[in-house]
C-alpha cells in the first residue's frame, strides 16, 4: 500500500465536522485553475479555429501551389504557358498532390447603366474543383464548363452585386483593356459570399475558353495550374517536389515555370496568422501564472492548517519527503477536480459556439461571420498535460516548507 497516497486520500475526502480555514483559499485555488483551463481551451480553440477558416479561404481563391509562365511577374494579366503530358503526370504523381486545375486571371471592368467596378476574371476549366464555391454559394448555381459550348456564365461575389446592383439571371457587359478593348456579354448563375473582403470584391469566375479568346491563345494554352495537396502542414515538402520536377524544365515555347506557394502568394495574410499564436502564449502563460499562484498559497495555508498532523507523522519517523508527498498527493486531487471542471466549462463553450454561432463578428473587419472554433484534441491533450505537470512542479518548491516543522517544537506547544 501507498502510505503517502493512503493518508493523502483520507485527508482529502474526510467528513467535514468542522468549518477549516483552509476550505475558502482551497476553493479559490481550485476554481483559478478550472478557469485557467478553460479558457487556455477555448483560446486554443478559437485561434486556431480562426486561423484555419482564414487559410481556408486564401486557399479556395488560389489553391496551395501555383505553377505559372516565370515572365508574369505577379500580375493577374498572365502570359500563357504549355504543359507536356509528361510534365502534368509527373506532377500528379507527387506525395499528398490531390488535384491539378488549369486557370487563367485577366483584368476587367464591370459596367452597368448606373456603375462600374474593377474585377478579376478567373478562367477555370471543366478540372476545376469547385467544392470551396460551392460551400459559399448563396443563391443560383455553379456556371456550367464542359467540352460541348461555351455558355458564357459566371458567378460573382455578393460585393460586386450589392455595388453594382445585380441579381442572379441579369446579363451584364464586361470590358477588357489590350491592343483593342474588348467585351464579353456574361451572365450571372450565382452569387457566392466567402466574408473574405479582399477577394470577395474582385473575382469572378467563368470558363476558362472565354479568357482564352480574350487573350488569343490555342486551347492548350493556359495561365497556370493550381495544385492542391491534402495536408497544408505537407505545403513545404510538396513544393520542394515540386520545384524538383519542375526545375530546369520549359514548354515548348522556351518559357520557363515560376512556382509559389499559398504564403509567397498572400505573406501578409499568412504573418497576421502567425502573430496569432503570440496572443496564444501570452494566454497561456497567464493563466498558468494565475493558476500556480493560486494553488501555491492553496498548498501553504494547508500545510500551516495540518502543521499537528505533521509533526505527530514526523515524530512516527515519516522522512521530509514522505510528509510532502502526501501534500503533493492532496494537491492532485484539488488539480485534478479543477481540471475535470475546465474541461467540462472549456468544451462546452466551445460546442455551443461551434454548432450555434451565439458570439457573432463583424465580417468586414474579421472576414468571418461568428467566432471560428476547431476541435483539435491534440492540443487539448497537451493543454491537460502541460496544466498538470506545472501545477505540480509550481508546488514542489512551497512544499519545500515542511522540513522547516519540527516535531519537537510542535508536541511542546501542544
Amino acid at each position: 500500500m501507498n502510505f503517502e497516497y493512503f493518508i493523502a486520500k483520507r485527508i482529502h475526502f474526510e467528513k467535514k465536522r468542522k468549518k477549516n480555514v483552509s476550505r475558502p483559499a482551497v476553493r479559490i485555488a481550485t476554481i483559478a485553475i478550472a478557469v485557467g483551463l478553460a479558457v487556455m481551451i477555448v483560446a486554443v480553440g478559437v485561434v486556431i479555429g480562426f486561423k484555419k477558416e482564414i487559410r481556408n479561404k486564401t486557399i479556395g481563391f488560389g489553391s496551395h501551389i501555383q505553377i505559372s509562365n516565370f515572365d508574369t511577374n505577379n500580375t493577374y494579366e498572365m502570359q500563357p504557358v504549355k504543359m507536356n503530358d509528361t510534365l502534368y503526370a509527373d506532377l500528379a504523381h507527387i506525395p499528398h498532390v490531390k488535384h491539378l486545375q488549369r486557370f487563367v486571371t485577366k483584368p476587367g471592368i464591370i459596367k452597368t447603366e448606373t456603375a462600374f467596378q474593377g474585377i478579376i476574371l478567373k478562367g477555370v476549366g471543366k478540372d476545376y474543383d469547385w467544392n470551396f464555391f460551392k460551400s459559399n454559394l448563396l443563391e443560383g448555381r455553379i456556371p456550367v464548363v464542359n467540352d460541348s459550348t461555351i455558355h458564357n456564365e459566371a458567378i460573382i461575389s455578393k460585393t460586386i452585386a450589392d455595388l453594382l446592383g445585380l441579381k442572379t439571371g441579369d446579363s451584364f457587359y464586361t470590358y477588357f483593356l489590350q491592343d483593342q478593348m474588348r467585351v464579353r456579354k456574361l451572365k450571372i448563375t450565382g452569387i457566392y459570399s466567402t466574408n473574405f473582403e479582399d477577394f470577395d470584391k474582385i473575382f469572378m469566375l467563368t470558363d476558362i475558353r472565354i479568357a482564352q479568346k480574350l487573350n488569343d491563345w490555342e486551347e492548350k494554352k493556359f495561365g497556370g495550374l493550381e495544385i492542391l495537396i491534402d495536408d497544408f502542414d505537407k505545403l513545404e515538402e510538396v513544393n520542394n517536389n515540386v520545384y524538383d520536377v519542375c526545375a530546369n524544365q520549359f514548354d515548348e515555347n522556351g518559357n520557363g515555370y515560376y512556382i509559389q506557394t499559398i504564403k509567397q502568394m498572400n505573406p501578409q495574410v499568412f504573418k497576421w496568422l502567425d502573430l496569432l499564436d503570440m496572443n496564444v502564449w501570452v494566454i497561456l502563460f497567464l493563466m498558468l501564472a494565475v493558476a500556480g499562484f493560486n494553488m501555491i498559497s492553496g498548498l501553504l495555508i494547508l500545510i500551516l492548517e495540518k502543521t499537528n498532523m505533521i509533526g505527530i507523522i514526523k515524530s512516527y519517523g515519516a522522512t521530509n519527503w514522505t510528509v510532502r508527498k502526501i501534500f503533493l498527493y492532496q494537491s492532485l486531487f484539488l488539480i485534478g477536480k479543477a481540471m475535470i471542471w475546465g474541461n467540462i466549462v472549456g468544451l462546452g463553450i466551445c460546442a455551443l459556439q461551434y454548432f450555434f454561432h451565439i458570439i457573432p463578428l463583424d465580417p468586414v473587419a474579421y472576414y468571418v461571420s461568428s467566432v471560428p472554433v476547431t476541435f483539435n484534441w491534440l492540443y487539448i491533450l497537451l493543454l491537460n498535460i502541460g496544466t498538470l505537470v506545472a501545477s505540480v512542479l509550481m508546488l514542489v518548491g512551497p512544499s519545500y516548507l515542511i522540513t522547516k516543522i519540527s516535531p519537537a517544537t510542535i508536541i511542546r506547544y501542544e
